[in-house]
């Protein structure tokens, strides 16, 4: 596994005192994925009905907190015994809403277009798809690499921060669209081939 993903373990320990007191005030899993999502979409829009550079330097910060969020809310739910079925669908669900509608606003950033950016979305969305399906054969869940969700957050943020401090992209910035689709692309083949494996070796 190729990822940011594997910083995860490290990045919860420094959360975990204020996983604590979150769920000491009574806040549940569902809440922070929820507002999480909130705040996704309300960027998103915002972003797309005003594509203005310096708008973008929200990109960055709000992806940040997003990943802090996520790994939040999974710790609330596995430690704090806030786990649920519709915890488990509203933690897949709104994650691939919440990617399309950050990634979309690039969509009207030159030099990509709306074929390079939807590709990546709806590769995205296939990619969580290939990693949620494992259960469904007897694997866990997969995380495999590369460009998963935790790269794609990194690569739009980066590129948020990009545009914020330049007010543009250069020409030759139109190759990232179609080498992360690929990455992704490779990413949805390894999280197939290691549901498969796994499921294989648990017969």
């Amino acid at each position: 596994m190729s990822s940011i993903y594997l910083l995860k373990s490290r990045f919860q320990a420094l959360l975990r005192p204020l996983v604590g007191r979150l769920a000491g005030a009574g806040v549940t899993a569902n809440q922070v994925t929820l507002s999480a999502a909130a705040v996704s979409l309300a960027l998103g829009a915002l972003l797309f009905l005003f594509p203005r550079p310096a708008l973008f330097l929200l990109l960055p910060l709000w992806m940040f907190l997003r990943m802090a969020l996520n790994a939040i809310d999974g710790m609330l739910a596995r430690e704090f015994g806030h786990k649920s079925a519709l915890g488990a669908y509203l933690n897949e669900l709104t994650d691939v809403v919440s990617d399309a509608a950050l990634f979309l606003p690039f969509a009207l950033v030159a030099p990509f277009g709306w074929l390079s950016v939807g590709l990546v979305i709806l590769l995205s969305v296939v990619s969580e798809m290939a990693g949620a399906l494992g259960p469904m054969v007897g694997a866990p869940r997969c995380y495999d690499g590369p460009m998963g969700k935790s790269d794609r957050a990194f690569v739009f943020g980066a590129l948020g921060l990009w545009l914020g401090l330049a007010g543009s992209l250069p020409p030759w910035a139109a190759w990232l669209m179609p080498t992360a689709a690929a990455a992704i692309a490779f990413n949805i083949v390894n999280r197939v081939r290691s549901g498969v494996r796994q499921s294989s070796s648990s017969l």
